[in-house]
């Protein structure tokens, strides 16, 4: 089985402190696995209060002093998606462990680029999402694994918003190539699929590009224009090793829907399974020949979980082993994304070039107080 990545808690500095950071900093607080020693930004003002925010010792570095730190272990890397194979490259190059926000890069060639590096160097790659490991999906995947829908046909995945420029003060990297509605959203959908399903072995798609520019809706630039370079709303199909079949719909165009975030369809029943979004919520079960929807217990999943999870769960992985949230994991995603893409420009069926294992199940489990709670 070998060891764990490190015998004390997993010291961890994170490069980009933007909006998000907020998020793994409270996660930070209650996991014994993990220990923030160094913050580090473009905007050292930023990084600063971060540090000051946290406390417990907490220093605001630049990006190299981090990346050389002696006490860090593992790089989490939150800064924006063009920027994600070059620091993750730095940190591997530095002998550290990478962590990064989804996607794992930009393409999937960048992405090979960092996890050779990794191999190379002896280090460990994990990727968000780590939603997958809470007890939303975590649910529906033990009720696929117990046989309660039978065998598993076929999947829906649907993702709908009228745009993140309404909320999101600096949304200009999800209208250029490396964003979008699939490559932002779709992680989350993808890796959820995969978790639930299996590995993808082709794709067919559809895009398109429906404006131009965006106007931004809130924040100090509220009411300027930026433009849009990327496909807005993606469809497909995606065709798992299995033999199931999923459509995804990925849009920044339209307003709402009524379509559960996903279901997974077998011959015995039909699921309805959380948002991936999020780590938990109720998975509900429809059984053949029943009557009505039934809510399942929590049967699986870290519980009360958040971003962060996955790098506590990385920490705990034995040396030799992936983690569950892995760059392999996150590589296969971005590749079913990219060649979803490429199918959706050519008009053909696109194979994935990849393959990850479905990760293994996560018990269920309350880390924050390293108590197993069930099985």
């Amino acid at each position: 089985m070998g060891k764990p990545l490190t015998e004390n808690p997993l010291r961890v500095g994170i490069v980009g402190c933007g909006k998000i950071v907020g998020q793994y900093l409270e996660n930070f607080r209650k996991l014994d696995d993990v220990r923030l020693a160094a913050v580090a930004d473009i905007d050292m003002e930023r990084a600063r209060t971060v540090a000051d925010e946290y406390g417990q010792g907490v220093r605001a570095l630049s990006v190299d002093e981090l990346l050389a730190a002696p006490d860090v272990d593992l790089v989490l890397n939150l800064t924006i998606p063009a920027a994600h194979a070059e620091i993750a490259l730095a940190a591997i190059a530095a002998g550290k462990a990478v962590y990064g926000e989804k996607p794992l890069a930009a393409t999937t060639a960048e992405a090979r680029k960092v996890l050779d590096a990794a191999k190379e160097a002896g280090v460990v790659v994990g990727c968000a999402p780590d939603t997958v490991l809470g007890t939303g999906v975590q649910t529906a995947r033990k009720a696929i694994d117990d046989g309660l829908i039978g065998a598993p046909v076929a999947a829906t995945a649907t993702m709908v918003t009228p745009g993140h420029e309404r909320w999101h003060p600096n949304p200009d990297f999800y209208y250029v190539p490396g964003g979008g509605p699939l490559l932002d959203m779709g992680p989350y959908y993808v890796t959820a699929l995969v978790t639930l399903l299996g590995p993808v072995v082709s794709v067919i798609g559809a895009a398109s590009h429906t404006r131009s520019e965006r106007v931004i809706g809130s924040g100090p630039r509220t009411g300027e224009t930026i433009p849009v370079t990327t496909d807005t709303h993606v469809t497909g199909v995606l065709v798992h090793e299995s033999g199931a079949l999923s459509t995804l719909v990925m849009s920044f165009d339209a307003v709402a829907t009524h379509s559960a975030n996903i279901e997974v369809h077998g011959s015995l029943g039909t699921l309805a399974v959380p948002d991936p979004n999020h780590f938990d919520g109720d998975t509900r079960l429809f059984r053949l020949g029943g009557s009505e929807w039934e809510t399942l217990p929590v049967s699986a999943g870290y519980i009360d979980s958040g971003r962060g999870y996955g790098i506590a769960d990385l920490a705990r992985t034995p040396q030799g082993e992936e983690p569950r949230a892995s760059g392999t994991l996150a590589y296969h995603v971005l590749d079913v994304m990219e060649s979803l893409l490429d199918s959706a420009h050519s008009g053909k069926a696109v194979a994935t070039t990849s393959r990850a294992e479905r990760p293994v199940a996560v018990p269920l489990a309350d880390i924050a107080r390293a108590g197993v709670t069930g099985s």
